[in-house]
C-alpha cells in the first residue's frame, strides 16, 4: 500500500473507533480493519503494557506469545526504545522471538498516551522485505490516529 491508501485507511479506523468508549472492542476492530486491508499479512494486533510486560491484546491471525518483557524480540525492543521497528527479515534481529515460527517480517509500532509506551501495534509477514518505508509510515499514521481516538481509554 501507498501512504495515500494509509491515510484513507486511518481515516476509516478513526469513523469506526470514534466516540466508542470500550478498548477491547475498538482494538479488536482496528486489527480487524488491518488484517481485511493489508496483503500478504499472517498477524496484526496489539500489545498492551500492564505491569510493565507487554500483554496480549486484541489480534487477527495465529495463537501468539501471551507475555514480553521490554528489550526481548521486535515489539520489547520497540518498547524499550520507543521508536518503530521494521525488520526485513526478523531471523536476522537479534533476540527475535518467534510467536509464530511462519513469520519472516514486521513492523512494531509503540503507542502511547501522556507521552508514556502503553502499547505496540504489531504487524507481522511471511514474505521476507514485505514492509516498505511507505508501510512503516502508515502503520505510524494508523498508531497515531488510534492514539488520538482512544487517548481516554489507552
Amino acid at each position: 500500500m501507498d501512504i495515500k491508501d494509509y491515510k484513507l485507511l486511518s481515516e476509516q479506523l478513526s469513523a469506526l473507533v470514534h466516540g466508542v468508549p470500550h478498548l477491547t472492542a475498538n482494538l479488536a476492530n482496528a486489527s480487524a480493519l488491518l488484517w481485511s486491508a493489508l496483503e500478504n499479512i499472517n498477524w496484526a494486533g496489539f500489545y498492551l503494557m500492564e505491569d510493565g510486560i507487554l500483554v496480549l491484546g486484541p489480534f487477527q491471525g495465529k495463537p501468539a506469545c501471551i507475555e514480553i518483557r521490554p528489550g526481548r524480540g521486535v515489539c520489547g525492543t520497540a518498547v524499550e526504545r520507543d521508536e518503530t521497528q521494521s525488520v526485513p527479515n526478523v531471523l536476522e534481529f537479534p533476540g527475535h522471538i518467534a510467536c509464530d515460527a511462519a513469520s519472516r517480517s514486521e513492523v512494531v509500532v509503540p503507542l502511547h498516551k501522556s507521552g508514556l509506551v502503553v502499547g505496540v501495534l504489531d504487524v507481522d509477514s511471511a514474505r521476507v522485505g514485505r514492509f516498505s518505508e511507505d508501510d512503516r509510515q502508515g502503520l505510524e499514521l494508523f498508531a497515531r490516529t488510534l492514539e488520538a481516538e482512544l487517548e481516554e481509554l489507552l
